[in-house]
Protein backbone atom coordinates (compact mmCIF):
# COMPACT_ATOMS: atom_id res chain seq x y z
CA UNK A 1 0.00 0.00 0.00
CA UNK A 2 2.94 2.35 0.95
CA UNK A 3 5.07 1.60 -2.15
CA UNK A 4 1.80 2.47 -4.30
CA UNK A 5 0.81 5.50 -2.44
CA UNK A 6 4.43 6.97 -3.60
CA UNK A 7 4.33 5.77 -6.84
CA UNK A 8 1.38 7.90 -7.07
CA UNK A 9 2.42 10.79 -5.23
CA UNK A 10 6.00 11.46 -7.16
CA UNK A 11 4.41 11.84 -10.48
CA UNK A 12 1.33 13.34 -9.41
CA UNK A 13 3.62 16.00 -7.34
CA UNK A 14 6.26 16.05 -10.64
CA UNK A 15 2.86 16.93 -12.87
CA UNK A 16 1.03 19.32 -10.65
CA UNK A 17 4.33 21.70 -9.44
CA UNK A 18 5.56 21.70 -13.07
CA UNK A 19 2.40 22.26 -15.16
CA UNK A 20 1.45 25.24 -12.94
CA UNK A 21 5.09 26.48 -13.29
CA UNK A 22 4.61 25.93 -17.05
CA UNK A 23 1.61 27.94 -16.82
CA UNK A 24 2.51 30.86 -15.23
CA UNK A 25 5.70 31.07 -17.27
CA UNK A 26 3.33 31.09 -20.67
CA UNK A 27 1.51 33.57 -18.93
CA UNK A 28 4.47 36.09 -17.89
CA UNK A 29 6.49 35.52 -21.01
CA UNK A 30 3.37 36.60 -22.90
CA UNK A 31 2.41 39.19 -20.57
CA UNK A 32 5.53 40.87 -20.79
CA UNK A 33 5.85 40.60 -24.64
CA UNK A 34 2.62 42.33 -25.20
CA UNK A 35 4.05 45.12 -22.34
CA UNK A 36 7.44 45.42 -22.46
CA UNK A 37 9.54 46.34 -19.16
CA UNK A 38 12.31 48.97 -19.81
CA UNK A 39 15.84 49.64 -18.35
CA UNK A 40 14.42 52.19 -15.27
CA UNK A 41 11.83 48.83 -14.20
CA UNK A 42 14.93 46.69 -14.13
CA UNK A 43 17.02 49.63 -12.36
CA UNK A 44 13.97 49.82 -9.38
CA UNK A 45 14.19 46.30 -8.92
CA UNK A 46 18.04 46.25 -8.15
CA UNK A 47 19.60 44.52 -11.11
CA UNK A 48 22.89 46.20 -12.04
CA UNK A 49 23.68 48.19 -14.95
CA UNK A 50 25.55 45.45 -16.71
CA UNK A 51 22.32 43.54 -17.05
CA UNK A 52 19.98 46.02 -17.96
CA UNK A 53 20.73 46.42 -21.69
CA UNK A 54 17.80 46.06 -24.00
CA UNK A 55 18.32 42.92 -26.07
CA UNK A 56 18.45 41.53 -22.64
CA UNK A 57 15.25 42.98 -21.74
CA UNK A 58 13.96 41.96 -25.12
CA UNK A 59 14.87 38.01 -24.61
CA UNK A 60 13.65 38.10 -20.83
CA UNK A 61 10.10 37.02 -22.22
CA UNK A 62 11.44 34.86 -25.26
CA UNK A 63 13.46 33.03 -21.88
CA UNK A 64 10.70 32.09 -19.68
CA UNK A 65 8.65 30.83 -22.81
CA UNK A 66 11.36 28.46 -23.88
CA UNK A 67 11.84 27.58 -19.99
CA UNK A 68 8.52 26.69 -19.97
CA UNK A 69 8.58 24.54 -22.87
CA UNK A 70 12.02 22.87 -21.59
CA UNK A 71 9.71 22.26 -17.97
CA UNK A 72 6.60 20.91 -20.72
CA UNK A 73 8.93 18.60 -22.43
CA UNK A 74 11.95 17.21 -20.72
CA UNK A 75 11.99 14.80 -17.70
CA UNK A 76 15.27 12.85 -16.43
CA UNK A 77 18.72 14.66 -15.82
CA UNK A 78 17.62 17.28 -18.67
CA UNK A 79 14.00 18.21 -16.84
CA UNK A 80 16.05 18.32 -13.23
CA UNK A 81 18.57 20.88 -15.04
CA UNK A 82 15.44 22.74 -16.34
CA UNK A 83 13.86 22.90 -13.32
CA UNK A 84 16.75 24.09 -11.44
CA UNK A 85 17.03 26.98 -13.71
CA UNK A 86 13.23 27.62 -12.66
CA UNK A 87 14.30 27.54 -9.13
CA UNK A 88 16.93 30.10 -9.19
CA UNK A 89 14.50 32.02 -11.46
CA UNK A 90 12.09 32.61 -9.29
CA UNK A 91 13.93 33.45 -6.13
CA UNK A 92 15.79 35.80 -7.63
CA UNK A 93 12.10 37.05 -8.36
CA UNK A 94 11.19 36.96 -4.86
CA UNK A 95 14.76 38.82 -3.74
CA UNK A 96 14.49 41.49 -6.01
CA UNK A 97 11.16 42.03 -5.36
CA UNK A 98 11.45 41.89 -1.50
CA UNK A 99 14.12 44.30 -1.91
CA UNK A 100 12.55 46.66 -3.94
CA UNK A 101 9.65 46.79 -1.08
CA UNK A 102 12.13 46.92 1.34
CA UNK A 103 13.97 49.80 0.06
CA UNK A 104 10.78 51.51 -1.23
CA UNK A 105 7.24 51.24 0.13
CA UNK A 106 5.90 52.29 -3.42
CA UNK A 107 7.45 49.92 -5.37
CA UNK A 108 6.36 48.14 -8.09
CA UNK A 109 7.13 45.88 -10.73
CA UNK A 110 5.98 44.63 -14.13
CA UNK A 111 5.96 41.00 -13.61
CA UNK A 112 3.51 40.32 -15.68
CA UNK A 113 3.40 42.83 -18.06
CA UNK A 114 1.90 45.42 -16.40
CA UNK A 115 3.44 47.42 -13.94
CA UNK A 116 1.72 46.88 -10.47
CA UNK A 117 2.69 47.70 -6.60
CA UNK A 118 4.57 45.52 -4.86
CA UNK A 119 2.84 44.00 -2.06
CA UNK A 120 2.70 41.70 0.64
CA UNK A 121 0.73 39.59 -1.62
CA UNK A 122 3.50 39.77 -4.26
CA UNK A 123 6.15 38.00 -1.66
CA UNK A 124 3.69 35.14 -0.96
CA UNK A 125 2.82 34.53 -4.41
CA UNK A 126 6.62 34.54 -5.28
CA UNK A 127 7.77 32.77 -2.70
CA UNK A 128 5.14 29.75 -3.28
CA UNK A 129 6.27 29.41 -7.05
CA UNK A 130 9.90 29.41 -5.63
CA UNK A 131 8.54 26.49 -3.46
CA UNK A 132 6.47 24.89 -6.51
CA UNK A 133 9.87 25.05 -8.82
CA UNK A 134 12.12 23.54 -6.00
CA UNK A 135 9.32 20.73 -5.74
CA UNK A 136 9.26 19.87 -9.74
CA UNK A 137 13.50 19.99 -9.42
CA UNK A 138 13.06 16.97 -6.34
CA UNK A 139 9.81 14.88 -8.72
CA UNK A 140 10.79 16.33 -12.06
CA UNK A 141 13.38 13.37 -12.84
CA UNK A 142 10.90 10.47 -12.20
CA UNK A 143 9.22 11.69 -15.51
CA UNK A 144 9.76 10.74 -19.05
CA UNK A 145 13.36 12.12 -20.63
CA UNK A 146 11.78 13.43 -23.60
CA UNK A 147 8.16 14.18 -22.86
CA UNK A 148 8.01 14.59 -19.69
CA UNK A 149 5.07 16.68 -18.44
CA UNK A 150 3.66 16.44 -21.13
CA UNK A 151 3.70 12.90 -21.47
CA UNK A 152 2.34 12.12 -17.94
CA UNK A 153 -0.30 14.91 -18.73
CA UNK A 154 -1.69 12.21 -21.41
CA UNK A 155 -1.13 9.29 -19.23
CA UNK A 156 -3.16 11.03 -16.40
CA UNK A 157 -5.51 12.96 -18.53
CA UNK A 158 -8.78 13.01 -15.85
CA UNK A 159 -5.93 14.61 -13.26
CA UNK A 160 -4.71 16.65 -16.09
CA UNK A 161 -8.35 17.65 -16.59
CA UNK A 162 -8.84 19.16 -12.43
CA UNK A 163 -5.95 21.16 -13.04
CA UNK A 164 -7.16 22.62 -15.49
CA UNK A 165 -10.62 22.93 -14.40
CA UNK A 166 -9.39 24.49 -11.06
CA UNK A 167 -7.33 27.22 -13.55
CA UNK A 168 -10.40 27.83 -15.64
CA UNK A 169 -12.42 28.67 -12.68
CA UNK A 170 -10.05 30.63 -10.83
CA UNK A 171 -9.55 32.69 -14.02
CA UNK A 172 -13.14 33.70 -14.51
CA UNK A 173 -13.75 34.36 -10.97
CA UNK A 174 -11.12 37.27 -11.04
CA UNK A 175 -12.21 40.85 -11.15
CA UNK A 176 -9.73 42.38 -13.27
CA UNK A 177 -9.92 45.96 -13.63
CA UNK A 178 -7.08 48.10 -15.44
CA UNK A 179 -4.40 48.87 -12.62
CA UNK A 180 -2.12 50.81 -15.33
CA UNK A 181 -1.86 54.53 -15.03
CA UNK A 182 -3.79 56.74 -17.11
CA UNK A 183 -2.46 57.98 -20.48
CA UNK A 184 -1.44 61.64 -20.44
CA UNK A 185 -4.61 64.31 -21.45
CA UNK A 186 -3.60 68.05 -21.70
CA UNK A 187 -6.14 70.58 -22.51
CA UNK A 188 -4.87 71.43 -25.85
CA UNK A 189 -2.73 68.12 -26.49
CA UNK A 190 -3.09 65.83 -28.99
CA UNK A 191 -4.18 62.47 -27.04
CA UNK A 192 -5.48 59.20 -28.55
CA UNK A 193 -8.58 59.37 -26.54
CA UNK A 194 -12.31 60.65 -27.80
CA UNK A 195 -13.57 63.88 -27.25
CA UNK A 196 -16.14 62.17 -24.67
CA UNK A 197 -13.30 60.74 -22.63
CA UNK A 198 -11.39 63.71 -22.64
CA UNK A 199 -14.49 66.16 -21.21
CA UNK A 200 -15.17 63.23 -18.16
CA UNK A 201 -11.76 63.95 -17.62
CA UNK A 202 -11.45 67.80 -17.75
CA UNK A 203 -14.35 67.80 -15.53
CA UNK A 204 -12.67 65.63 -12.69
CA UNK A 205 -12.03 68.38 -9.79
CA UNK A 206 -8.40 68.32 -8.44
CA UNK A 207 -8.93 67.03 -4.60
CA UNK A 208 -8.65 69.52 -2.13
CA UNK A 209 -6.54 66.92 0.53
CA UNK A 210 -4.16 68.70 2.56
CA UNK A 211 -0.51 68.56 1.95
CA UNK A 212 2.75 70.13 3.66
CA UNK A 213 5.06 72.58 2.12
CA UNK A 214 8.65 72.60 2.99
CA UNK A 215 7.98 75.37 5.02
CA UNK A 216 5.49 73.64 7.56
CA UNK A 217 2.52 75.81 6.06
CA UNK A 218 -0.71 73.38 5.20
CA UNK A 219 -2.60 73.93 2.07
CA UNK A 220 -4.99 71.61 0.05
CA UNK A 221 -4.07 70.18 -3.14
CA UNK A 222 -6.70 72.69 -4.54
CA UNK A 223 -5.42 75.63 -3.08
CA UNK A 224 -1.79 74.82 -4.59
CA UNK A 225 -3.06 75.52 -8.09
CA UNK A 226 -5.17 78.67 -7.50
CA UNK A 227 -2.67 81.30 -8.99
CA UNK A 228 -1.02 79.30 -12.04
CA UNK A 229 -1.00 75.20 -12.93
CA UNK A 230 0.98 73.25 -11.01
CA UNK A 231 3.26 70.27 -12.29
CA UNK A 232 3.54 67.65 -9.14
CA UNK A 233 6.94 65.11 -9.86
CA UNK A 234 6.17 62.32 -7.11
CA UNK A 235 9.83 61.39 -6.57
CA UNK A 236 11.53 59.85 -4.19
CA UNK A 237 15.18 59.83 -3.23
CA UNK A 238 15.59 55.79 -2.58
CA UNK A 239 13.92 55.32 -5.91
CA UNK A 240 16.60 54.27 -8.50
CA UNK A 241 14.12 55.07 -11.48
CA UNK A 242 13.52 58.38 -9.75
CA UNK A 243 16.68 59.63 -10.42
CA UNK A 244 16.28 61.35 -14.36
CA UNK A 245 13.29 63.03 -13.15
CA UNK A 246 14.88 64.42 -9.76
CA UNK A 247 17.53 65.58 -12.34
CA UNK A 248 15.53 67.12 -15.23
CA UNK A 249 13.56 69.18 -12.42
CA UNK A 250 15.72 72.29 -13.75
CA UNK A 251 14.90 71.58 -17.20
CA UNK A 252 11.34 71.32 -16.95
CA UNK A 253 10.55 74.47 -14.97
CA UNK A 254 12.98 76.73 -17.81
CA UNK A 255 10.77 74.53 -20.47
CA UNK A 256 7.39 75.94 -18.75
CA UNK A 257 8.13 79.08 -17.38
CA UNK A 258 3.93 78.88 -17.17
CA UNK A 259 3.78 76.08 -14.92
CA UNK A 260 5.06 75.99 -11.18
CA UNK A 261 6.90 72.59 -11.25
CA UNK A 262 7.11 70.91 -7.95
CA UNK A 263 8.38 67.95 -6.22
CA UNK A 264 5.69 65.87 -4.31
CA UNK A 265 7.21 63.70 -1.57
CA UNK A 266 5.73 61.24 0.29
CA UNK A 267 8.16 62.05 3.46
CA UNK A 268 8.04 65.05 5.70
CA UNK A 269 10.05 68.32 4.94
CA UNK A 270 12.55 67.07 7.72
CA UNK A 271 13.00 63.87 6.37
CA UNK A 272 14.02 64.07 2.97
CA UNK A 273 17.03 65.73 1.91
CA UNK A 274 15.14 67.17 -2.01
CA UNK A 275 13.14 69.37 0.26
CA UNK A 276 13.25 72.79 -0.39
CA UNK A 277 11.85 75.97 0.91
CA UNK A 278 12.72 78.07 -1.82
CA UNK A 279 9.76 78.62 -4.45
CA UNK A 280 8.76 76.84 -5.71
CA UNK A 281 8.19 74.66 -2.92
CA UNK A 282 8.27 70.84 -2.08
CA UNK A 283 4.93 69.59 -1.53
CA UNK A 284 4.83 67.09 0.77
CA UNK A 285 2.47 64.23 1.86
CA UNK A 286 3.31 62.24 4.69
CA UNK A 287 -0.07 61.15 5.17
CA UNK A 288 -0.45 59.88 1.65
CA UNK A 289 -3.63 61.80 0.90
CA UNK A 290 -2.51 62.48 -2.32
CA UNK A 291 -2.11 59.15 -4.75
CA UNK A 292 -4.76 57.24 -3.56
CA UNK A 293 -7.16 60.52 -4.19
CA UNK A 294 -5.85 60.21 -8.19
CA UNK A 295 -5.37 56.72 -9.33
CA UNK A 296 -5.52 53.05 -7.97
CA UNK A 297 -2.12 52.53 -7.76
CA UNK A 298 0.58 54.97 -7.24
CA UNK A 299 3.69 54.76 -8.18
CA UNK A 300 7.10 56.56 -8.20
CA UNK A 301 8.13 58.19 -10.46
CA UNK A 302 4.35 59.67 -11.60
CA UNK A 303 3.45 63.07 -12.75
CA UNK A 304 0.03 64.65 -12.42
CA UNK A 305 -0.90 68.36 -13.94
CA UNK A 306 -3.24 70.09 -11.93
CA UNK A 307 -5.02 73.37 -13.67
CA UNK A 308 -5.52 76.99 -12.30
CA UNK A 309 -9.09 76.19 -12.55
CA UNK A 310 -9.36 73.56 -10.01
CA UNK A 311 -9.90 70.71 -12.78
CA UNK A 312 -7.03 68.03 -13.28
CA UNK A 313 -5.59 68.84 -16.23
CA UNK A 314 -3.21 66.19 -17.50
CA UNK A 315 -2.10 62.79 -15.94
CA UNK A 316 -0.89 60.93 -13.93
CA UNK A 317 1.74 59.53 -15.87
CA UNK A 318 3.96 57.24 -14.12
CA UNK A 319 8.09 55.92 -15.71
CA UNK A 320 10.44 58.83 -16.45
CA UNK A 321 10.09 58.37 -20.03
CA UNK A 322 6.61 58.67 -19.68
CA UNK A 323 6.55 62.06 -17.91
CA UNK A 324 9.66 63.28 -20.04
CA UNK A 325 6.92 62.84 -22.65
CA UNK A 326 4.04 64.33 -20.66
CA UNK A 327 6.01 67.60 -20.19
CA UNK A 328 6.58 68.25 -23.98
CA UNK A 329 3.10 67.42 -24.30
CA UNK A 330 2.17 70.15 -21.67
CA UNK A 331 4.38 72.18 -23.67
CA UNK A 332 2.59 71.59 -27.28
CA UNK A 333 -0.83 72.24 -25.24
CA UNK A 334 0.41 75.92 -24.31
CA UNK A 335 2.90 76.82 -27.38
CA UNK A 336 0.71 74.77 -30.55
CA UNK A 337 4.02 73.25 -31.07
CA UNK A 338 6.56 70.36 -30.06
CA UNK A 339 9.58 71.79 -27.60
CA UNK A 340 12.96 72.19 -28.87
CA UNK A 341 14.95 69.01 -29.07
CA UNK A 342 17.08 68.68 -25.52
Amino acid sequence: MGTALHVFLLPAAALTSTLILVGVLIVSGVAKLRTPDDAEGWEALGLPAALRRDWLIRLHPVAELVLAAALLLLGGLLGIAAAVVAVLLFAAYLVMVWRARRKTPDASCACFGERQPITGRTLLRNGWLTLLAVISALTIGALPLFGGAAALAIAFWPWTLALAAVAVTFVLVQERTSDSAPAARTAGGSGAADDAELEDYLRARTPAVPVTLADGSTVTLRQLAETKPVLLLAVSETCGSCTPVIESIDAYRALLPEVSVRFLLQSAPEDSRLASADEPQTVHDPLRYVGPSLADHWFTPTAVLLGADGMLAGGPVAGSSAIAEFVDDVYESLHGERPPAR
